[in-house]
């Protein structure tokens, strides 16, 4: 069942075009809701004023080719495996909902314009995306979200925040549903709620994180190259042997604190609610 398309299916009853003009209307609602997010909180605008300023208290010049090293080391780390995570338990669930993610929606674009009816890999490849994501989605809901995990509220306590996670749970889970379930009546449910599910999440980008993720690379970046040049963000550098940098530090009782200063919070877990 995992290697049939089950878009092949529902062409008998959805003609394809109507299909790939949804699929187009979503990328339309995602551009446009990352355009009306960056117009509203400016982060464009405030990225490049931030490099600009950076660039006037540069030390030294970064060159082209260790621009490209560090943009290299920006994708392996921030990007591909999500190593800023200092929560190992986050980190493994932000890679199997992201991994999961891509691979879900972009063999669904491949599955729905390609009219592939016979490419069990690619069905195979859609159902482990579908579960990746759904797997990664539920291990963040029930046991790593910092309300649940650290100030005791209970799983099923939603707020406007949770917009994302659970579209995103509602789309996988859905998915899969309607593909095991596919030519029965409660197949037609299924099919029905995953639609809400995947219009509610692309439509919403503008009132959820689903923008974050196309800054957040360009301002790991961003970081990196002011830790090259010495401008670094205005901020004290890692060492503080220098005199200068340790008079940079915006609070005088610490400019003269040794770095290493113990796990401080990081002790024990916080979980005092």
């Amino acid at each position: 069942m995992i290697t049939s398309n089950p878009f092949a299916e529902l062409a008998a009853v959805i003609p394809p075009a109507v299909m790939q003009t949804y699929v187009v209307l979503m990328v339309i609602l995602v551009a446009g809701g990352v355009i009306l997010d960056m117009l509203h909180k400016k982060n464009a605008k405030y990225f490049f004023e931030n490099a600009k300023k950076a660039q006037q208290s540069a030390k030294r010049s970064v060159g082209s080719g260790e621009k490209i090293g560090l943009m290299v080391k920006t994708v392996g780390k921030e990007v591909l495996t999500a190593g800023e995570f200092a929560n190992s338990q986050r980190r493994y669930s932000h890679l199997l909902m992201m991994y999961g993610f891509i691979v879900f929606v972009v063999v669904s674009a491949i599955l729905i314009f390609g009219r592939t009816e016979a490419a069990p890999f690619l069905s195979l490849l859609w159902h482990l995306g579908a579960l990746s994501l759904a797997a990664g989605g539920y291990w963040f809901w029930f046991a790593i979200r910092v309300d649940v995990s650290s100030e005791g509220y209970p799983w099923y306590r939603v707020s406007r925040g949770d917009i994302f996670i659970l579209s995103l749970l509602a789309t996988s889970t859905f998915a899969l549903l309607w593909s095991f379930t596919q030519g029965t009546a409660i197949g037609w449910l299924f099919f029905a709620l995953f639609i809400a599910g995947s219009t509610t999440l692309f439509g919403t980008v503008y009132w959820s994180k689903f923008a974050h993720m196309f800054f957040k690379p360009a301002a790991a970046y961003q970081k990196r190259i002011t830790r090259a040049d010495g401008s670094a963000e205005n901020l004290p550098t890692i060492t503080r042997d220098d005199p200068e940098q340790q008079q940079r530090h915006s609070l005088e009782l610490l400019r003269n604190a040794p770095m290493d200063m113990g796990l401080g919070i990081k002790r024990e877990a916080p979980n005092h609610y």
